[in-house]
């Protein structure tokens, strides 16, 4: 590794250990204890699910017809048990929940499902625009003892991100990450029958 190089990524983690910090300072946000639609197609509210816990990690997620939702969302599955060893976790989207379940078995994914269908979370939380296109990321929350609950963080996921590895692996390659794309699989096409 250039010194350069090497200089760059020092400055990398130290500008990283910064954020940090200011999203420690960074001012909480309330948040309405929003009605979601479950698995079975029942109500949820977000309240509901921290479970047990006082955090709560939701993945925005921009469903079935997303690539590259597909690709974070199948990289954190493999995380998902760390990541609810420290606090419940839930994937959201605007999928209704048969075509989420179907899509989360075709996948292997362990998450939990939420939908947004019928409510406004994922534009008031800033994943959603007025026309209803969608942005992923993710949002943190926190349920304090009297049950009022704050969005302490969100961020955005796009290529080049700090939460899927396989954009910064693929920038080790010679010409980098090459306008590679995910696609939603990779096995090549079974040829015509003659």
């Amino acid at each position: 590794m250039s010194e350069e190089l090497n200089e760059i990524e020092k400055e990398i983690f130290s500008l990283k250990a910064k954020r940090a910090e200011i999203r420690k300072r960074e001012s909480r946000e309330a948040v309405q204890d929003y009605a979601l639609e479950g698995p079975d197609g029942q109500t949820v509210t977000l309240a509901e699910l921290f479970g047990d816990r006082s955090d709560l990690m939701v993945i925005h997620n921009m469903g079935r017809g997303c690539p590259y939702c597909t690709l974070w969302a199948d990289g954190l599955n493999g995380l998902l048990p760390h990541m609810e060893n420290r606090a419940a976790v839930v994937l959201v989207s605007k999928n209704d929940p048969q075509t989420q379940r179907q899509f989360a078995e075709s996948r292997g994914w362990k998450f939990r499902m939420i939908s947004a269908q019928d409510s406004t979370f994922t534009q008031d939380m800033g994943f959603a625009d007025e026309e209803g296109n969608q942005f992923p990321g993710c949002s943190a929350f926190h349920k304090d003892a009297e049950g009022r609950t704050e969005r302490t963080g969100s961020t955005w996921f796009g290529p080049g991100d700090d939460y899927c590895s396989i954009w910064p692996l693929f920038e080790l390659f010679a010409d980098g990450i090459n306008d590679w794309e995910p696609k939603f699989t990779y096995r090549p096409e079974p040829a015509p029958a003659a």
